[in-house]
């Protein structure tokens, strides 16, 4: 599950993949293969980008202190 899953369900933080992007990425496989590149020669890539998720809420329940900086939105 994603990190805005965990989020939502009480997790005080969550850190992971960022789904959005790898869907985005899939799309321009999909693409490629749907315009007949054989799949065995596309390269294989690792995810670059991650995701902390604060549900800043739960910190607050927790008593935990979150720096200002941290606590950025997207």
């Amino acid at each position: 599950m994603g990190s805005a899953y965990r989020k939502e369900h009480g997790a005080s933080m969550s850190y992971g993949l960022d789904y959005l992007t790898i869907f985005r990425r899939a799309t321009v496989y999909a693409d490629k293969i749907l315009k007949w590149a054989k799949p065995a020669d596309l390269p294989v890539e690792q995810p670059t980008k991650f995701a902390l998720v604060m549900n800043l809420k739960t910190a607050k329940a927790l008593g935990l202190t979150i720096p200002p900086g941290a606590a950025a939105t997207r």
